[in-house]
């Protein structure tokens, strides 16, 4: 899977995961209407294109429109127009295949003290980890859309990393995508997330810097 095709599987799958609306396709790339207050829409370019940078962020008044292109953070800022900024902090567009036999494998056991949970609804399944007085410990969702699949929003509380439940939600969740059908994965991982992920066979294809309008 080369960059812009690892895009396209990221910014349909992430719709999906955030429940926005389908992605349209657009002169630079796509266009996803979110509806957030601060986030009402993305534009999402599957190339380091400096005149699309330029356009689109020279013609976009409104606060809240977003910009995400697979450039590093110095070569993006610099192609900004007035009024906007970087935000979300450095990414990495990341990629793994799920083979179906992942579905398969066992499951790494549970931390003693966690609970884990599961469930999918719509093509969007959640794992949810809980201490075992019931605190938030970690969580994670996957969305899959025909052979592709987004490991989206994963994180682990402070107080509970270094127990291995970043790993256990990666299994999980890729396992429940190649259940489904996905053979190949797709994420955005943070620098700290980042290293995790490469210990469990994901390979970076790019960076992925985000912009807003102020």
């Amino acid at each position: 899977m080369n960059t812009a095709e690892a895009v396209h599987a990221w910014i349909h799958g992430w719709a999906v995961s955030r429940g926005a609306a389908e992605p349209v396709p657009t002169a630079w790339g796509f266009t996803v209407d979110v509806g957030l207050p601060g986030h009402v829409l993305r534009h999402v370019l599957p190339a380091a294109d400096e005149a699309a940078v330029r356009k689109i962020t020279e013609n976009a008044a409104a606060p809240g429109v977003w910009l995400k292109a697979p450039s590093p953070p110095d070569m993006l800022e610099s192609w900004l127009g007035p009024g906007w900024s970087l935000a979300g902090g450095p990414g990495f567009l990341m990629s793994a295949p799920t083979h179906p036999a992942r579905g398969e494998e066992a499951s790494p056991a549970v931390a003693e003290g966690y609970r884990l949970d599961t469930w999918t609804r719509a093509g969007l399944t959640r794992a949810l980890v809980r201490s075992a007085d019931g605190a938030f410990a970690a969580r994670g969702q996957v969305a899959v859309t025909g052979p592709t699949c987004v490991v989206d929003q994963v994180e682990t509380d402070p107080a509970h990393q270094r127990r291995g439940l970043g790993r256990l939600l990666m299994h999980t969740l890729v396992g429940a995508a190649a259940r489904q059908g996905a053979t190949t994965g797709v994420l955005v991982a943070t620098p700290e997330g980042r290293a995790l992920y490469e210990t469990a066979g994901w390979r970076v294809l790019a960076p992925l810097t985000g912009a807003v309008r102020n």
